[in-house]
């Protein structure tokens, strides 16, 4: 989701597959809220990395929402056994990786193998239920948006109607959304569009504010 700064009825939406199409999708784009792992350890800690145990704490009953990353390493693996092996080696205290997790690995490599230190005056890692909880006045939302693997109609109706409550046309956020993506993929890119405005505004900060970098220089903290 694009949209111009201070201006809500400019948002227009673009499906893109890669995280390529997104960099270069226009330059003109002076932030790109990612809402992915941005910087892997190279060991992982309880709970994955300093970043997620930051944001958990102000989630409540929505911590579930966010996954421990693992080490560079395992998310390197291809095969989930693999991974889970390699994340046993590569964590304190060994743990290994979920099959939610694993299936993402593969965006998280496409992300790791173009991000560099210089990119990060653009790219900023957020998360979406950390936005809602931004903008929800630094409460958790009190349904979730999953019940299980399913979309919860009640979830995505309250998060739709906050963000409705912060400028969004109802008619943009009930639309149907672009082929390769669900009613809770737009709705968590409206409230990521949020947060990219609060960067650029300098009104948003990192989560922890005293974040770790890893072993490839790259900032590990959640914006909102």
């Amino acid at each position: 989701m694009l949209r111009r700064v201070g201006d809500p009825d400019s948002c227009r939406i673009h499906f893109a597959d890669r995280f390529a199409a997104v960099l270069g999708l226009d330059p003109t784009l002076s932030i790109l809220a990612v809402d992915m792992p941005v910087g892997l350890p190279e060991r992982a800690g309880v709970g994955g990395r300093r970043a997620e145990a930051a944001v958990r704490r102000h989630l409540g009953p929505r911590q579930s929402s966010v996954f421990s990353v693992p080490s560079r390493a395992a998310v390197a693996c291809t095969d989930y056994r693999q991974a889970c092996g390699v994340a046993l080696q590569t964590s304190d205290p060994p743990r290994k990786v979920s099959r939610q997790a694993f299936h993402l690995f593969a965006k998280i490599r496409e992300i790791d193998a173009l991000m560099v230190p210089a990119l990060e005056t653009r790219v900023y890692e957020v998360h979406p239920e950390l936005a809602f909880w931004r903008l929800n006045g630094e409460q958790p939302m009190s349904r979730p948006k999953k019940i299980g693997n399913r979309p919860s109609p009640d979830g995505l109706d309250e998060r739709a109607a906050l963000l409705e409550r912060n400028g969004f046309d109802p008619a943009l956020l009930r639309q149907r959304p672009p082929k390769g993506a669900a009613r809770d993929d737009l709705i968590d890119a409206a409230a990521n569009c949020v947060i990219a405005e609060r960067i650029a505004l300098g009104m948003a900060r990192p989560f922890p504010e005293d974040f770790d970098r890893d072993g490839r220089g790259l900032r590990m903290a959640i914006w909102a």
